[in-house]
């Protein structure tokens, strides 16, 4: 299990995970990937009867619809339900990454370089914990911004409490237009936000070994 923790650590495809978050994600991965989807965050929230919350984008990078998340649902439900990972009774919520995404992957931050952003780290740097400012890329484990002041700053992946993109109209037209590039569409039409799908996984009832 170790070797899968440090796997995900160098993949920029997936997103650095450790502990539960981790075996989880080391499951779900290739299921996605079988259908044609990318796993982008996994959470498990809760301790009595846990929320796992999986969000996924597309292969190519667009976001998915409320149809994929129910189809992502059932079969990421099902692997769940087989490999019991998690004790008891837990729901599973499917999402879309949403156009002010988190940015949980190396190729996220490169991705959405030029775009506005905020993140938060573990332990401060220069005596801060969040910043705000463009997006530069990622790479060597270190995602970079530049600051309002025209400083950059370079935070530790391994570190970030969280990272997310801030709406704006630049970032919702260029969805848009990735979007509309997927459906083949003569004029882009304005992305969809976030989309969720629940449903609840294994009964209260525990089978016994």
């Amino acid at each position: 299990m170790a070797r899968a923790a440090a796997f995900f650590v160098l993949d920029e495809d997936l997103p650095f995970l450790t502990g539960l978050d981790a075996k989880v994600a080391a499951l779900v991965a290739p299921v996605l990937a079988d259908m044609g989807f990318e796993l982008v965050r996994v959470a498990i929230l809760g301790r009595e009867s846990p929320t796992v919350q999986i969000m996924a984008d597309r292969a190519d990078g667009t976001l998915i619809a409320i149809e994929d998340c129910e189809q992502i649902s059932h079969a990421v439900g099902a692997v769940l339900d087989v490999e019991d990972p998690l004790p008891g009774a837990w729901t599973l919520e499917v999402s879309s990454a949403g156009i002010d995404r988190p940015l949980t992957r190396t190729k996220d931050w490169n991705r959405f370089a030029g775009h506005l952003a905020k993140a938060e780290v573990n332990l401060p740097i220069d005596g801060r914990r969040r910043f705000a400012g463009i997006v530069l890329g990622a790479g060597d484990g270190f995602g970079r911004l530049r600051l309002d002041d025209g400083a950059e700053v370079a935070l530790p992946l391994a570190d970030l409490r969280r990272a997310r993109l801030v709406l704006t109209d630049e970032l919702i037209a260029a969805t848009a237009h990735m979007m509309g590039a997927r459906d083949g569409a003569g004029d882009a039409q304005e992305a969809p936000d976030h989309m969720t799908h629940a449903k609840p996984g294994r009964s209260p009832a525990r089978k016994t070994h």
